[in-house]
């Protein structure tokens, strides 16, 4: 009896000391999760503060001392109270992110898409990069550059149809005060004219061909010559190949101003447009207009064919602006 008495006992002793090493084991456990939480929480706090104070900043610019600041973060505004200077005119500058279009970033500050083309002096407004930074002006209008010595404040609201004493106060000038070319304003309300917006949108042209039945041949720019695989020669416009007799199409209302038939080009016409735009279309099987003749985009010029220096039937169009070729690529719908 006094055997298992003392057995008993040393269990007892066993169980206690076993039960305390448990239990500091579990305070130390839950001690070291509590710790490593709160760091954890702390470091993501911080992290976050940090990243938001950090990225996607955006500042003021104007030729005035006047500013305001605004933050761009993930395209979401904080908010900012504007400071406006005494013309009542300021920017903001805005990070453009995945998604944005001109016309959506326009709505979403009140002013037009030809405003942020203006300002920002955009050339081609698909090209618009992810990460640029745009201006974005307080009210709508255009960025307006004098092209002749003695201009006046008052002369561009008219040929503008605005507000001439609105104008003459955004840019701190006199209604009748002579401008030099050359100098800068802000046009409030102001509209960029068709052909500009047309251009800069990629839209100016249709596509001479509207057929679906061809393929792109050549491109503009520098290749390979068709005629002497030793040399590099430029392609000033686009080739598209279809079948012999095609229909071909003005790609913008003009008017024919040469129809002729030379050793390159073969049967070819040139077609005149506004603003210094012409087009030329070439290497045609059939001509079916007349020099001075009006033709809009539903106006056959001519057929497909292989005439002058081919290799095949196609079209070889041409846009030219004020006498230099450019690629069409970049003006049609």
């Amino acid at each position: 009896m006094k055997k298992n008495k003392i057995e008993f006992s040393d269990d007892v002793c066993y169980s206690k000391t076993l039960k305390m090493k448990l239990y500091l084991k579990l305070t130390l456990t839950f001690a070291c999760s509590i710790a490593g939480i709160a760091a954890f929480v702390t470091g993501i706090t911080f992290g976050v503060v940090h990243f938001k104070n950090s990225s996607g900043q955006g500042g003021f610019d104007s030729n005035t001392s006047s500013h305001i600041s605004t933050e761009i973060f993930y395209g979401e505004d904080i908010p900012v109270q504007p400071e406006y200077n005494d013309s009542g005119l300021s920017y903001i500058s805005y990070r453009v992110k995945k998604g944005d279009m001109i016309g959506f970033i326009a709505d979403e500050f009140g002013v037009t898409q030809d405003t942020i083309i203006s300002v920002n002096n955009i050339h081609a407004s698909r090209l618009i990069q992810i990460g640029q930074y745009l201006k974005i002006p307080s009210m709508p209008g255009i960025l307006y550059v004098v092209r002749e010595d003695g201009e006046t404040v008052e002369s561009i609201s008219k040929k503008y149809n605005v507000d001439a004493q609105k104008c003459s106060s955004v840019n701190n000038l006199g209604l009748s005060e002579k401008l030099s070319a050359g100098k800068s304003l802000f046009v409030p309300y102001a509209e960029l004219d068709w052909v500009t917006r047309q251009e800069i949108n990629g839209d100016l042209f249709t596509k001479p061909l509207k057929t679906r039945r061809f393929y792109y041949s050549s491109m503009f720019g520098w290749r390979t010559s068709p005629f002497d695989s030793s040399k590099r020669t430029f392609h000033g416009g686009i080739d598209m190949a279809c079948a012999k007799g095609t229909p071909i199409y003005a790609a913008l209302p003009g008017v024919v101003s040469v129809c002729g038939d030379n050793a390159i080009y073969g049967k070819y016409v040139i077609v005149s447009h506004h603003s210094g735009y012409k087009t030329l279309y070439g290497h045609m099987n059939e001509i079916l207009v007349r020099k001075g003749q009006f033709v809009d985009t539903n106006t056959m010029v001519g057929r497909v064919g292989s005439t002058g220096m081919s290799t095949g039937p196609h079209l070889h169009f041409t846009v030219y602006k004020n006498g230099r070729s450019i690629n069409p690529a970049n003006l049609w719908k």
